[in-house]
């Protein structure tokens, strides 16, 4: 506790933030939204016990304007908070990091015997053997309590066995969350409100449970051929591992609390120490450096029409939160981030170049347009089609179903594409928004065709040769 004391207190001591460090990361907001279209966002800057800067640009998906009290989505940032509420239990010696999660979770079982060895450390630093190759948490049906969460893994197996292999898996820390309700015997936003939130003076933050529950403020929009579109959150659930909303004026808060009392040095040390598995992932923080080489602990966050990240700076104090209103596609809260932390470190950020994917885009725009004159051409060729093939030349409309079976097997392709991470078809639409509109499109006019194609051999046989179809003049032979 000294050690944290003292330290906050020579960071408070140091010299004052340089006054133009809010000027300057202002000015990189408006020019990064400038450049890329960024509807809305939110950095907190604090250093030590300080706040540097706390703030809001651009609207909402609803319209509002966005300051530093407008709630947004954190999403998997969220874990940094589930994994300080078991960290508190495990100081008040209520829960033991390294005893099987089954002792204070009874109902946590699974349809794999080894699951009765998960620990909640192998939660935490996401090495407990579940993961989306055997457990597609994404693509089954979606809970709507952590109670849930917890029960539809009955009959699911684990992809490795505990301690053994790093897999990162929201339903570790559903699974975590879930336990701080039974041994608190508090429902998880309950907890954090009164022993996170309220405490750190975060007035406005608190963590849901689906998509369903989020506020206007929080939702948030993909980019189509370089201009934002408010469009809902995928049907998904995410307290734990993702339900946290909270304001650039509270992630300040959250930030300044990393540097002092919330935990003992020992408990924040731990918190800090990655496993054997994988040497970057903490508990519920991940450990690297800069581009200069400077070492940070940081978490980032991301929902397919919002993202988020935060990051400290232990060495010289200063803690940055960032949440964007745009999806992981386009990752804008880690890019400011980058922006921001180079700003920080004395630098000059790069403003990112947005042709390459708005050519994308205009490319697929133009493919979409070209499916859709194929299949009015084709439509309207049916007859003239029909009067060259007969019944057994069908075979012919095969090719035209290609785009509906990609349609068709795409999650799973992109499963195997992604290592295993799981993925429903609506939420590849979100990532590749384009490519799915011509892919469905394609889909679509091949089925149309085929449609139009096979009422005109139908009509043509009842009715007898198309009077429309080109005479062909036989020549005689000699």
């Amino acid at each position: 506790m000294l050690r944290t004391t003292l330290a906050t207190i020579c960071l408070a001591l140091a010299p004052a933030t340089a006054p133009s460090i809010p000027t300057s990361v202002d000015a990189y907001i408006e020019q990064y939204r400038e450049a890329t279209g960024l509807p809305g966002v939110a950095v907190a800057i604090t250093r030590g016990a300080e706040v540097v800067h706390a703030t809001g640009q651009g609207r909402s998906a609803v319209g509002d304007p966005i300051t530093a009290e407008t709630p947004m989505a954190v999403a998997s940032v969220s874990k940094s908070f589930t994994a300080l509420a078991i960290m508190q239990l495990a100081e008040k010696g209520k829960v033991i990091l390294d005893q099987p999660a089954r002792r204070y979770l009874p109902e946590f079982t699974m349809a794999d015997p080894r699951s009765a060895k998960i620990t909640i450390r192998q939660l935490l630093n996401q090495t407990s053997g579940m993961a989306d190759s055997a457990f597609p948490e994404k693509s089954l049906p979606q809970p709507s309590t952590l109670e849930g969460a917890v029960a539809r893994l009955r009959t699911a197996k684990l992809a490795a066995d505990p301690g053994t292999t790093f897999s990162y898996h929201n339903t570790n820390y559903q699974v975590a969350a879930r336990l701080v309700e039974v041994v608190s015997g508090q429902p998880f936003a309950g907890y954090l409100k009164a022993n996170v939130f309220e405490p750190l003076g975060m007035r406005h933050s608190t963590t849901i449970n689906t998509d369903r529950d989020l506020p206007g403020s929080a939702r948030g929009h993909l980019y189509v051929l370089g201009q934002p579109v408010a469009v809902p959150e995928p049907t998904a659930f995410g307290n734990g591992s993702g339900g946290v909303l909270s304001t650039a004026n509270d992630m300040a808060r959250w930030l300044i609390a990393q540097n002092t009392d919330l935990l003992s040095p020992k408990a924040v040390r731990e918190m800090r120490t990655p496993s054997e598995a994988n040497q970057e992932y903490a508990l519920g923080w991940t450990i690297g450096k800069t581009a200069r080489g400077t070492r940070v602990v940081e978490h980032g966050g991301d929902l397919f029409t919002s993202t988020a990240h935060q990051l400290l700076m232990p060495d010289s104090g200063y803690g940055v939160a960032v949440m964007a209103n745009t999806g992981m596609a386009f990752s804008d809260a880690h890019a400011l981030m980058t922006g921001i932390v180079a700003i920080l470190e004395g630098g000059s950020p790069q403003l990112p170049s947005t042709n390459h994917q708005f050519l994308i885009d205009a490319l697929f725009t133009l493919l979409t347009l070209v499916n859709i004159g194929l299949a009015a051409r084709g439509t309207l060729r049916a007859r003239r089609w029909s009067a060259r093939h007969t019944g057994w030349q069908l075979w012919r409309l095969v090719p035209y179903l290609i785009p509906l079976m990609l349609c068709l097997t795409l999650a799973p392709i992109h499963r195997v594409m992604a290592q295993g991470r799981d993925a429903m078809w609506i939420q590849l639409a979100y990532l590749y928004p384009t490519f799915m509109i011509w892919l469905v499109t394609a889909a679509a006019a091949g089925v149309i065709v085929i449609a139009a194609r096979l009422w005109a051999l139908a009509v043509g046989r009842t009715t007898g040769p198309d009077k429309s179809a080109p005479l062909r003049i036989l020549r005689p032979t000699t």
